[in-house]
């Protein structure tokens, strides 16, 4: 039979015809939307980002994912010394949750072509987020392409238990070969009695009670630095003292290309920084950490510099902009995929 068809053998295009066709292409997206529905695949939930890597100069740079959870704040973690309202007002103006944040945790790898230097190790087995929801930092190594046996030099900002829970793993050396650096002023303060005087159920307590588990016992393997100290050719120490006694921030300089790595300057990319005046739930010296806060994002600010924030939300890679009496962070886009 033939497949040609003349006009005059089509049915006409009559208005009823129109309509009727009309309606059957209104109702296939229905049909197509129920056959979808039955045939839809179970939720299979969020699939967090484990790393994000790029270039600094000659170096290439690894934040890494140590925890993922929501907690209750950021009030009174950040502007403990503000009413409640304040700070969730800041939130609602921001289009964040009033009471609720996932704040970041995000250990910083370093390449410099020769050596691998690890800045901070997250939460471990018992730090602020213990597994199953933190202490993921040797998975997102793995991840990332990297072993522990790799690392060179771990260097920690600060010895809060998020930043030196991961230095062991049952009981021994998660980085076997590493060596350590940790600001002098910051080792002596863990390793004196005074921190023990805290209440029991203090952050300074627990964090002193770590510390002699933790780190104390790797010192012969511990080199200390002072503000403005050389970790590596490229990378220094920069003082930011408040949140704890020995607070360090980090330059990391390679080919002109620049990148400040400022711990705990920041627990809130929002509130943080919109309010660097407000005080931290978790600083031991509330006036020193204001005085850190206020310095570092003017620095940052000023020198237009990309940023490590630890506890930003992940990659926690930035920068930082002066917004009214405070400042804002930008993320990262594409800055630095060049």
């Amino acid at each position: 039979m033939s497949q040609t068809f003349s006009r005059s053998a089509r049915a006409p295009l009559t208005r009823r015809r129109a309509l009727l066709l009309a309606g059957a292409a209104v109702a296939a997206p229905a049909i197509l939307r129920g056959s979808l529905a039955e045939a839809a695949a179970p939720a299979l939930g969020a699939s967090p980002q484990s790393f994000q890597r790029f270039k600094l100069g000659a170096f290439e740079v690894t934040s890494l994912l140590d925890a993922s959870a929501m907690i209750d704040g950021p009030w009174p973690i950040v502007g403990e010394d503000r009413p409640a309202g304040e700070v969730e007002q800041l939130m609602q103006a921001n289009l964040l949750p009033e009471k609720r944040f996932r704040p970041g945790f995000s250990p910083l790898l370093v390449n410099t072509g020769s050596e691998l230097i690890l800045f901070d190790t997250g939460n471990g087995a018992e730090g602020f987020v213990p597994p199953p929801a933190g202490g993921w930092l040797a998975k997102s190594l793995a991840t990332a392409g990297y072993a522990p046996e790799q690392i060179d030099v771990v260097v920690l900002t600060h010895c809060h238990p998020d930043h030196i829970g991961g230095l062991l793993t049952d009981g021994k050396p998660t980085f076997p070969k590493a060596r350590y650096v940790v600001g002098a002023k910051e080792f002596d303060f863990w390793k004196s009695d005074a921190p023990l005087g805290a209440p029991k159920e203090s952050n300074e307590y627990r964090t002193a009670v770590m510390f002699r588990s933790y780190l104390q016992p790797l010192a012969d393997r511990a080199r200390f630095v002072d503000p403005d100290g050389e970790v590596a050719a490229g990378i220094r120490a920069v003082e930011a003292y408040g949140h704890t006694p020995g607070h360090l921030a980090f330059h990391i300089e390679s080919e002109g290309k620049r990148l400040l790595a400022w711990g705990d300057c920041a627990h809130h990319e929002v509130a943080s920084l919109a309010h660097p005046e407000w005080h931290a739930l978790f600083d031991q010296d509330k006036a020193g950490g204001v005085a850190a806060r206020k310095k570092i994002y003017d620095m940052a600010a000023t020198d237009r510099v990309a940023v490590a924030g630890y506890h930003t939300s992940f990659p926690s890679i930035g920068y930082v902009e002066r917004r009214g009496d405070g400042y804002r962070w930008l993320p990262v886009t594409y800055q630095l995929d060049f």
